[in-house]
């Protein structure tokens, strides 16, 4: 009982966690139930027979939680189903043109030359990121229209109602994904970009604070989760250029339409990556204390909360207008006084003499 009150637990805070988990589970119930149909009534099964499984394996196959994946494997699954079909029949008209004998022989050649052929094309950096699953449906595809071509007669019929099942499947699926509360990978996408900026805006907000040790312990342990969120940007590269690749594959939708620049969007975020590097460099730095001369201390606050705030101010508008897909009015001037404020601690650093100086300048030229 306990445990079953654990699971129920994590199931309901999964839930609640993005509410769109559930959304998705009963979309694929409903295109899954859907296409089940052409199995139950006696009608639509007579029109496909057994063949009418190959759709209730689409859709378990191709849906996927966002619409541009489901595109993407559900496209790739009808091009590669209508080539590997087309080659297939090809092939064994080929091979059928060989008389008995030569029949099994010229068929195996055919499949090891394609099976061969598309796996090291698979290989290619591009056509692995958008066209992988394709390859491997037009290998199966092909494999089957063409050895099963072998023993079955009516090789047309088969590959019509393969087809045919795939098209439903995919169909099914595609609707489903757009019409029922879709989930844009572009927009997925957009807010990550945007967030991973606000990560960095909240270090900088802290930054003059925690270097300088003004706040209190309590303070800076409440606050730690918030400071060091930073750290989460580093490991998003590969999550962005899979939205990126879903977003390619979806229809039109937003205020871009077709011309959305999910390139420029990979761009931001190896910017902001490297952002992110910088302040993983100065974080190190917070762990030694420094102890500046009294007549330096003063001024070495206030250049280097100013620097701080000035910066987080920035992104902060930068994360704003990302979010409302407006132009950044206030960023510039905010950007203009943090280089102000380290430039004027550049110059304070050079200019003093005391044994921590050299290692304060390692952080500002980090900063900048």
């Amino acid at each position: 009982m306990a445990k079953s009150a654990e699971l129920a637990k994590r199931a309901v805070k999964l839930g609640q966690d993005d509410p769109r988990r559930v959304t998705h589970s009963l979309k694929v119930g409903l295109a899954l139930s859907l296409v089940s149909l052409f199995y139950y009534l006696q009608p639509l099964y007579e029109g496909f027979g057994v063949n009418a499984m190959w759709a209730v394996m689409t859709v378990v196959v191709i849906f996927e939680f966002h619409v541009g994946a489901t595109f993407s494997r559900g496209l790739n699954r009808l091009l590669a189903t209508v080539l590997g079909g087309a080659i297939g029949l090809g092939a064994h008209h080929l091979a059928s043109l060989s008389g008995k004998t030569g029949q099994p022989i010229m068929l195996s050649f055919f499949v090891f030359l394609q099976a061969a052929g598309i796996t090291f094309m698979r290989f290619f950096p591009r056509i692995k990121a958008k066209y992988d699953y394709g390859m491997l449906i037009l290998i199966l595809t092909f494999a089957l229209v063409s050895v099963s071509g072998f023993r079955e007669d009516k090789i047309f019929e088969f590959a019509h109602k393969r087809l045919s099942t795939v098209v439903i499947g995919s169909s099914a699926c595609l609707i489903v994904s757009v019409i029922v509360c879709p989930v844009w990978a572009g927009e997925d996408l957009h807010r990550l970009i945007a967030l991973n900026v606000e990560k960095l805006a909240n270090f900088l907000e802290g930054f003059g604070d925690e270097y300088l040790r003004k706040l209190e312990d309590s303070d800076l342990n409440q606050d730690k989760s918030l400071f060091r969120e930073y750290k989460s940007v580093l490991e998003t590269k590969s999550k962005e250029e899979s939205l990126a690749i879903f977003a390619s594959w979806e229809p039109s939708h937003g205020r871009f339409g077709y011309r959305h620049p999910w390139k420029q969007y990979l761009k931001i975020g190896a910017l902001i990556r490297q952002c992110a590097y910088r302040i993983e460099a100065i974080d190190s730095y917070l762990t030694i204390k420094f102890h500046a001369p009294p007549q330096v201390q003063t001024r070495l606050e206030e250049l280097c909360a100013e620097m701080g705030m000035e910066a987080a101010r920035a992104s902060k508008q930068l994360s704003s207008s990302l979010k409302t897909m407006t132009t950044p009015s206030s960023a510039t001037p905010h950007l203009e006084k943090a280089r102000t404020a380290a430039k004027a601690l550049k110059s304070l650093l050079k200019t003093t003499s005391w044994n921590h100086a050299t290692d304060i300048l390692a952080v500002v030229h980090a900063i900048c």
